[in-house]
């Protein structure tokens, strides 16, 4: 499933061609995705301006000149083409690594714009969603009244993370893994920075925080390396998926870069570090870490 990066470099994929535009038509396909699409979506979409593109956690936002939210959920494998005027070739948003190709019989909602521009999301699984909220209650909606603070937003800092987690006695992995904590993180990226602040996924969470609730240097490695590699990801367009047109032409996806995940039994990567990638389970999920330089 996209993690954080891979739905920012989305995001900022579409935003050149949908911030500012006019949705002259929308054309949808089906009346469901993962929930239903919402009453009369193709009407309140058709001839508003799309302002600005947001992310939060793991849903793209996008603000109507109606004031109402476009919210788009990606689910496991929605993705956005995109295909520009006078023919130029488009691109798409959204390739996963272990792709089958692109089927357009699940091409589920186009959008074209005023400009020429069609934007096309294709979900071959429909486990994507969109939902149509006024921005008044986007705070309060269930999707969102839940989700804690962004990785990358400034309300994420070590005494943040050792109030969180006093007296807490789930493991790191799980406490990180909480959307209701931090929101947009995902298995890839938690398992990444647990191995960058040297701290064991298995490790009790109350490890952030000191006797009197301040922060531990624990915590404070692990702020640091959470945005560290989301913004390592983020600048080589995500790991799960591939976007086209990265700034320097390539395809320098950040799974090359993983220094855990996806790696048991090879050689962990910290200079002096004779240990070996381990893999375990937890909560059903796959976690890698290095037993001897994590702790």
């Amino acid at each position: 499933m996209p993690e954080l990066p891979e739905v920012e470099t989305v995001r900022r994929g579409l935003e050149p061609v949908l911030t500012g535009a006019r949705l002259r038509s929308v054309v949808q396909r089906r009346p469901d995705l993962r929930f239903p699409l919402p009453e009369r979506f193709v009407e309140r979409l058709e001839g508003r301006t799309l302002h600005r593109l947001e992310r939060r956690a793991k849903y793209i936002l996008g603000f109507l000149d109606s004031g109402e939210v476009l919210t788009i959920h990606l689910g496991m494998t929605g993705r956005f083409s995109i295909a520009l005027p006078g023919g130029a070739n488009g691109r798409q948003l959204g390739e996963f690594t272990h792709e089958a190709g692109h089927d357009p019989t699940h091409d589920h909602v186009v959008i074209e714009t005023e400009a020429g521009a069609t934007v096309t999301y294709n979900d071959a699984r429909r486990f994507g969603y969109m939902s149509l909220i006024p921005v008044g209650e986007l705070a309060t909606h269930p999707h969102f009244k839940s989700l804690g603070v962004e990785p990358l937003g400034v309300d994420l800092t070590a005494p943040f993370l050792a109030r969180k987690a006093e007296g807490r006695t789930a493991d790191l992995k799980a406490f990180l893994m909480d959307q209701r904590i931090v929101a947009g993180l995902g298995n890839i990226y938690v398992c990444e920075a647990l191995y960058r602040s040297g701290l064991s996924p298995v490790r009790g969470a109350s490890a952030l925080a000191r006797a009197d609730g301040k922060p531990t240097e624990r915590s404070r490695r692990l702020v640091v390396a959470i945005r560290e590699v989301l913004e390592e990801a983020i600048a080589a367009g995500g790991s799960t998926l591939r976007d086209y047109r990265l700034t320097d032409g390539s395809l320098g996806y950040f799974q090359h870069a993983f220094a855990v995940y996806g790696r048991e039994g090879e050689p962990c990567r910290t200079t002096g570090c004779a240990g070996t990638v381990k893999r375990i389970t937890q909560a059903g999920r796959s976690t890698f870490y290095c037993s001897r330089c994590q702790r």
